[in-house]
């Protein structure tokens, strides 16, 4: 591919192009990691946030440490060209977009890791052989099959997110848990790949832990039981995380949300035993005084992924003859409460 200067010169390998789809929090953080150690880095934005990556980059305060990331910035892909990778890193329900912006990314070779919250629209690929209960319909993540028409099955990487970050102001990503970031990738059908190891090592050479991962689908549901309890209860009570666990009823019902979690994974034949763990150990973040992602979409008044975080786990449960009886009361509370706000169709 063209357009490859000496000042994308990485450091012990290859140079490589790497779009980021939706560079807003966690794509903000990505974006200036990869850009900083070396690669060739693009990304897709709009309104105040791309014309402060024009001017200036994008900047991560990471501690006491600030990166500086220096990125070509568009909002039409087709100003950016084939890339080697594409990590996509919209929310779940605005995926509809890059499915109809991804054509001119997409060179012969070029992988599309999606890295969402919940369950991915593509979860189903790669499922030959799998012992498993029988999988929901996936329909609502992937709605007229944009996705699919879009990306054939041999582009797609999973991938998900441990990391906390805000957006301080345009272009300035502020992540809160430095030395707790990592992003896990792994194929639909767990193969071991050569692109894999490359993603994989280049995040690595950006700080930003991937470590390996046997089962991607582990992954998703071992970050998806984590976060469930407090996604739903601090939406509702408008309490942050550290409110809910600090209350013994709310913290007993996010419990109660975990178990039901853990029980329909296991129906799939996935346990969190042995799941990727952060740098430092664990899969929580720590950051009690967070607001979690799906609160916040509700407080700014932008749509919500309540599909693929809360009513596809619902889904499972009950293709699998799973009982999840809070899940049940607590799902379409949280939906009535998004569509009065027109944030949920």
């Amino acid at each position: 591919m063209s357009g490859r200067g000496p000042e994308f010169a990485a450091e012990g390998g290859e140079v490589l192009r790497i779009c980021v789809f939706g560079a807003g929090a966690v794509g903000g953080h990505l974006a200036a990691k990869l850009a900083a150690s070396g690669n060739d880095v693009s990304v897709v934005a709009r309104g105040a946030h791309l014309e402060a990556m024009r001017a200036r980059g994008v900047t991560l305060l990471h501690g006491e440490q600030t990166i500086h990331g220096k990125v070509r910035a568009a909002e039409r892909p087709a100003e950016l060209g084939e890339q080697d990778f594409v990590l996509v890193t919209l929310k779940a329900n605005l995926l509809p977009v890059f499915a109809r912006g991804a054509a001119p990314l997409l060179g012969r070779d070029t992988a599309v890791a999606f890295v969402q919250n919940g369950i991915p629209w593509w979860y189903g690929q790669g499922q030959a052989g799998r012992n498993s209960a029988r999988l929901p319909d996936f329909s609502r993540l992937d709605p007229g099959g944009e996705l699919a028409r879009a990306i054939a099955p041999e582009r797609v990487i999973g991938g998900v997110v441990f990391s906390a970050n805000e957006v301080d102001a345009p272009g300035v990503i502020r992540n809160l848990v430095p030395g707790r970031n990592m992003l896990v990738v792994g194929e639909p059908d767990d193969g071991v790949s050569k692109r894999i190891q490359q993603l994989r090592n280049l995040l690595d050479r950006a700080d930003m832990p991937s470590p390996l991962c046997k089962d991607i689908r582990q992954a998703i549901w071992s970050k998806l039981v984590l976060n469930m309890g407090t996604s739903i209860l601090c939406t509702i009570t408008g309490e942050t995380v550290g409110g809910v666990r600090g209350n013994p009823e709310l913290s007993a019902l996010a419990n109660k949300l975990k178990s039901e979690g853990m029980a329909i994974a296991a129906a799939y034949g996935i346990s969190s035993e042995g799941a990727p763990e952060r740098p430092g150990g664990g899969q929580s973040s720590g950051q009690i005084a967070h607001k979690p992602s799906m609160m916040q979409d509700y407080e700014r008044g932008r749509p919500m992924e309540i599909d693929a975080q809360i009513m596809l786990p619902l889904e499972f449960a009950r293709a699998a003859g799973v009982p999840a009886p809070t899940l049940e009361a607590l799902a379409p509370l949280l939906a009535h409460m998004a569509r009065s706000k027109q944030l949920y169709k």
